[in-house]
């Protein structure tokens, strides 16, 4: 009935509010970004900031420490999907912290605030003829939940996943005091931190490695077909380090396009796609020619357009809001304004929306051995049958910490990433997603935080390594300024 209109009909307010609105944060944000940088007032300001956050902790404690600490930064604005009412009864450490602060050539290092985005980051730097080893995709993921949760990139075979391009954080702990953590320098700390969802300090600052950046990404696309073939292909593909990128997107259960890239600075003009520009058809829909086509296809993408070629389609997440966007005529009056913000889209779904899409829609990233790769999909396919499927690999290294390899040395993994309306006649939100985990669990996978996890406490420190995580609770007097992880991102522990 009316719940219906409002989600097939969104497009409305999404058009004609919503879109517009995005545009105007996305300037106030980059003028403010540029000035910031042209005063060169970050390095400056940034002890004065952080000053502040360890005075509200100290604050806490003086009044008894009776509250959990959080951070302030409203629930509707981060990316992820889940709703955190935690934010209404813990205590709110307001941490305004969104600047670039210092690109070192020398080391190769660039040092940032935690509320800076992965789209800022890649238009500061990528002039400057650098850029990070691992870029996830959407504009708008900071760099604090790209390692307190977790990020991936079609690099990430090479590189593991974002937080092992980061050589040291900066934390203000319970006690209100400012630690700085690196391989060499509180070592527990620092591999502790990644997965941790903000439970053992509050993060003020980060240093990521950089690697020089060139021109264009040369992309190849071949599509597949056959489960066992695609399965065989994306594993060879992602082995090979000469591929400065791989990925690949699965459009039924024996349907795929494997797409593998190299860095480089010539390009054969006649073969340049800006697939970046507003009018362009989506990446995933533009993808999807080849395997129509039956055909390979090689082009050469510039790089900032590549890094962020799911953007303007939340991959493919926008189709259900706003079915017609693929559509040229669209794309080139209005596509100039895609996507909306997600924290917009957040902040004014409504509770009816919200419960829709809670129980008709799916939004994971499971990571699991790549040789367990054609038994996922199929479990994917049984369970949910939501297509497109996302494919990036990466390295595991044998690392301390919540997540790492069974064994002791590294392995290659892949991460599934199933996003849109499940069409499994069984699926029931809660029961097959259970289901889900405890098949990740049986491979020796994990479950990205991000998503709704519905796993008991058992179950979820079966698929996680806690014990240096809860060590460390203990050590640094976390259980009485944090929740444990758990508490704050699962489903059962929330009410």
């Amino acid at each position: 009935g009316l719940e219906a209109v409002l989600v097939h009909h969104r497009w409305v307010f999404v058009c004609f509010f919503l879109m517009p609105l995005s545009i105007l944060f996305d300037i106030y944000y980059h003028l403010r970004a540029w000035a910031v940088w042209r005063l060169h007032s970050a390095p400056r300001q940034h002890a004065q900031r952080v000053r502040p956050i360890q005075e509200q902790v100290r604050e806490w404690k003086k009044e008894g420490s009776r509250r959990y600490m959080c951070t302030g930064r409203p629930g509707w604005l981060t990316v992820s999907l889940r709703v955190g009412k935690y934010k209404k009864t813990h205590k709110n450490i307001m941490i305004n912290l969104m600047d670039i602060l210092e690109v070192d050539s020398e080391r190769k290092v660039v040092r940032v605030e935690p509320l800076v985005t992965m789209g800022q980051l890649t238009a500061h730097l990528n002039p400057m003829g650098w850029t990070i080893p691992v870029v996830p995709e959407l504009d708008d993921l900071t760099v604090g939940g790209l390692i307190m949760g977790t990020g991936i990139e079609s690099s990430s075979h090479i590189y593991g996943l974002f937080q092992h391009t980061c050589v040291a954080y900066e934390l203000v702990l319970a006690d209100g005091s400012l630690v700085r953590c690196s391989p060499t320098e509180n070592s527990d700390l620092f591999y502790a931190v990644p997965w941790s969802c903000g439970t053992l300090g509050f993060l003020v600052a980060a240093e990521i490695k950089m690697i020089p950046a060139k021109k264009y990404v040369k992309i190849h696309y071949q599509p597949v077909r056959g489960l066992q073939k695609i399965c065989e292909k994306f594993t060879e593909e992602s082995k090979k380090k000469e591929n400065s990128f791989v990925e690949g997107l699965v459009y039924s259960l024996d349907e795929a396009v494997i797409m593998t890239g190299v860095l480089t600075d010539e390009a054969e003009q006649s073969k340049v796609n800006r697939i970046g520009n507003y009018y362009k058809p989506w990446f995933f829909k533009h993808v999807e020619k080849y395997l129509k086509a039956d055909r390979t296809g090689v082009e050469y993408i510039p790089s900032r357009h590549y890094y962020h070629r799911h953007t303007r389609s939340i991959f493919w997440e926008l189709q259900d809001i706003i079915p017609f966007g693929n559509n040229p005529v669209f794309r080139y009056l209005f596509g100039w304004m895609v996507p909306p913000k997600i924290s917009l889209l957040k902040l004014t779904q409504g509770e009816a929306i919200r419960k829709l899409y809670e129980q008709h829609h799916v939004v994971q990233d499971m990571l699991v051995p790549m040789k367990s790769l054609e038994k996922s999909i199929q479990t994917f396919h049984v369970d949910l049958n939501v297509y497109p499927i996302w494919l990036c690999p990466f390295i595991l290294p044998n690392n301390p910490g919540m997540v790492h390899p069974k064994g002791n040395e590294a392995e290659l993994y892949v991460d599934i990433g199933a996003y849109g309306e499940p069409k499994s006649k069984q699926f029931e939100a809660r029961a097959s997603m259970r289901q889900m985990e405890k098949f990740v669990r049986s491979v020796h996978g994990f479950q990205m935080l991000y998503a709704d996890c519905y796993m008991t406490r058992e179950e979820f420190w079966d698929m996680f390594d806690g014990s240096l995580y809860h060590k460390l609770r203990e050590e640094m007097n976390c259980k009485d300024a944090f929740p444990e992880v758990y508490d704050k991102i699962c489903k059962a522990a929330r009410h």
